[in-house]
């Protein structure tokens, strides 16, 4: 039995919640009545790693989890009705930031480079609402966000009329989700699911255009203080050119991209050594090339960098395994 909590506590560190989770429900240490309070913890966590933000914090079937797991979890969640509180990843991205870093670290150490790419890109798509959200006051919620982007000259999902010149840089879905973004918090849960699911992230990159890309600004942005809007457009241009770096391009070479190959550890190293050199160039990029701690160094600095604000790595994932090995023990 000493053998057995042992592999138990070793993958909990592994953090192969799943697989721990699968050798609790087959009677591991049912008799001693730690099944359940550990299934729960595995399902919470597993959860968590996956990033399915559309459940985070919410109830598990395993079992109860601790009330304070689920707190932090709620943080980054992506509220699933239009009048959902509290908002969760809607009132700020910073959670949910500091969580991909920790779940980016554990994807690393875990050698899942299909998983950590695709948080990567993950990452990459919403950058631009955290770096928007000192401006707006939340990261994009749609329920608040026509304040500050409808009134007289503003473009903003304003749709072009056949025949008029384009006077507008954002994409024919990005314009569709940018008019969607203004309306859909008066439809009924299932359309704001399918809003969050298909268009949040193109309103995003709709407002990054608009800071870092637009050649005739309207007054989403014209609107703004010199200094505030000077700024924003920086931190904006270096989301940009995140996105659009060789880190993030992995994804086009693995499953949950367009091809069938999966990176090596070596080739993420390598392309975010090349991604960090072009990040570095930017002024507000500088910090990118500092080593730290993180498995992608610089990485910390970089969405700090865009967010105005100091990110860490969560400990989330880590105090879920914590959690564990102390029931287990």
């Amino acid at each position: 039995m000493e053998t057995a909590r042992e592999v138990l506590a070793a993958l909990a560190r592994r953090y192969a919640f799943g697989d721990l989770e699968a050798l609790m429900s087959q009677g591991t240490l049912a008799a001693d009545g730690r099944t359940a309070p550990v299934a729960a913890l595995c399902a919470f966590g597993q959860r968590v790693l996956d990033l399915d933000a559309e459940d985070f914090g919410m109830p598990e079937e395993a079992g109860e989890v601790p009330r304070d797991l689920l707190d932090r979890a709620r943080a980054s969640r992506m509220p699933q009705a239009p009048r959902e509180h509290p908002r969760g990843a809607l009132a700020s991205l910073r959670p949910a930031y500091s969580l991909l870093l920790e779940v980016i670290a554990i994807r690393w150490h875990r050698r899942d480079m299909a998983a950590l790419v695709a948080a990567v890109h993950i990452a990459g798509e919403y950058l631009p609402l955290l770096a928007w959200e000192p401006v707006l006051g939340h990261a994009g919620d749609p329920a608040l966000i026509g304040a500050a982007v409808r009134g007289e000259g503003s473009r903003f999902g304003v749709p072009v009329e056949p025949g008029s010149a384009r006077v507008c840089d954002h994409t024919r879905p990005e314009r569709s989700a940018c008019e969607r973004t203004l309306r859909v918090a008066k439809e009924p849960p299932s359309g704001w699911r399918a809003y969050l699911d298909r268009q949040h992230s193109q309103v995003a990159a709709a407002l990054g255009d608009c800071a870092a890309r637009c050649r005739t600004p309207c007054t989403v942005m014209t609107r703004l203080d010199d200094l505030v809007r000077a700024d924003l457009t920086d931190r904006c241009r270096l989301a940009a050119d995140f996105a659009d770096g060789a880190l993030v391009k992995l994804r086009h070479a693995a499953p949950v991209g367009h091809g069938f190959g999966v990176p090596s550890p070596e080739e993420v190293q390598a392309a975010w050594a090349r991604a960090r050199r072009s990040l570095a160039r930017h002024p507000l990029g500088e910090s990118v090339a500092d080593d730290d701690s993180h498995p992608l160094p610089g990485l910390p600095a970089l969405f700090s960098a865009v967010a105005a604000a100091d990110l860490r790595p969560d400990t989330l994932l880590h105090d879920v395994t914590e959690r564990i090995t102390s029931t287990l023990a």
